[in-house]
């Protein structure tokens, strides 16, 4: 592209594209984009609830759905977005070409639902890319080895956009949504919570981590992996701000506490009465590993006579599949006894350095009891304190500790 128009590569989200009206507003920004000069790589997801309501056909099927046959089909909301967008480009008279992740050149592992992207053939796009056109890319989804369609996880476009602009070296990745940027809570449960100007990567991937639904897990990784300053935007209004993810914040440094983070639903699985012994945890989470589940809050109690207690949470989709792995090893570690819990929530506090000044975790633990939360479970890294609450108690807690940090609108 040397001798061609500087490149931008855009994101936009389900919500963005939710109707063919939406999908001719995108279609007019791309457009401007183009007329001024650039070409554009634009990565889509599904129209808006679309995905949901494959998985809800699949569930009317099987309970085990096949993963081939389980990517296969989610992968085709995208599909259905990138041509219908093209089309509306080619009304506007911008040359533009829809791309599937494989005729993209995404090649990924061969994990069905949850692929890891190992290359992109960048010669392959800018062989077709338009000067002074566009690119529409579906996003989530690549190729195996085996020249299978593979997914990369609910969010999984955010991840495609963002190794694009790596691969591509724009620098840059920008991510439009319905909303005006990263919040310091969910605007939908905290109305007083206020767009940030920017944040850092770490904290972005604990936010993301952690329950904000703005941006996946993994393209905040690629881009700091690969320096791509990672501009979260509004749709609805593009003038505005927005965020700016990058390798450190720099217009809010002073604030320790950057956010409040949330997930509604989680389930906690408690093994009682394992054998307290070398290797306890290797045996019991390689079998999880191996069923594609994936454990965030991890508590061991102390042995007493040479039995421990050990409980951990996972995705309430995944519980019966973690119960399952679980059994596998249930004989050679001995446990007595699994209890599980569908129904509770966590809720964190984000902030670099956070943890390593005084006062913050008493704060957080003193405002959950003041609003009559009990608190489950906790744990903690450098930039983050997660609490494991009730389910039912995790929007009051949001909102308290949005006010308890100061994280609202002046």
């Amino acid at each position: 592209m040397s001798q061609k128009s500087q490149v931008l590569v855009r994101k936009y989200g389900g919500s963005s594209l939710a109707t063919t009206g939406h999908i001719e507003r995108v279609a007019e920004q791309i457009s401007q984009v183009c007329e001024a000069g650039l070409s554009a790589v634009v990565v889509v997801s599904a129209m808006g609830d679309t995905t949901d309501e494959l998985v809800e056909m699949v569930s009317e099927i099987t309970d085990r759905p096949s993963g081939r046959e389980y990517d296969a089909l989610l992968s085709t909301g995208e599909i259905v977005s990138s041509a219908l967008l093209s089309m509306a480009l080619h009304k506007r008279g911008i040359e533009a070409l829809s791309l599937s992740g494989a005729q993209a050149g995404i090649k990924t592992t061969a994990m069905f639902r949850d692929a890891r992207i190992e290359n992109i053939d960048v010669r392959k796009l800018r062989d077709r890319l338009p000067d002074r056109g566009c690119l529409i890319i579906a996003g989530f989804q690549g190729v195996d080895e085996n020249q299978d369609t593979t997914t990369l996880g609910r969010g999984g476009s955010d991840t495609t956009a963002v190794a694009l602009a790596a691969a591509l070296n724009t620098g840059t990745c920008e991510i439009f949504t319905d909303v005006a940027g990263v919040y310091t809570s969910d605007p939908r449960i905290c109305p007083l919570a206020r767009p940030l100007l920017d944040i850092s990567y770490d904290e972005m991937l604990e936010m993301a981590t952690t329950g904000a639904g703005v941006l996946h897990p993994r393209a905040v990784e690629v881009g700091q992996d690969y320096d791509v300053t990672i501009h979260v935007r509004s749709t609805i209004d593009p003038e505005s701000a927005g965020t700016l993810i990058r390798k450190e914040a720099l217009m809010e440094k002073e604030k320790k506490a950057r956010a409040v983070t949330h997930q509604l639903r989680v389930a906690k699985i408690t093994l009682r009465g394992l054998t307290d012994q070398p290797g306890i945890a290797a045996k019991l989470f390689e079998p999880l590993t191996e069923a594609g589940v994936s454990v965030d809050t991890i508590v061991q109690n102390a042995s007493v006579e040479g039995k421990t207690d050990l409980t951990f949470t996972v995705a309430p989709d995944l519980l019966n599949d973690a119960v399952e792995a679980v059994k596998v090893a249930q004989k050679t570690l001995g446990i007595a006894e699994v209890i599980t819990n569908p129904d509770l929530g966590t809720v964190s506090v984000v902030g670099s350095g956070m943890t390593n000044s005084p006062g913050y975790a008493a704060r957080m633990f003193r405002t959950l009891t003041d609003s009559d939360v009990n608190i489950d479970m906790i744990s903690t890294s450098d930039i983050r304190i997660t609490c494991v609450v009730r389910s039912e108690d995790v929007e009051k807690s949001v909102v308290s500790l949005n006010a308890a940090f100061d994280l609202g609108i002046d």
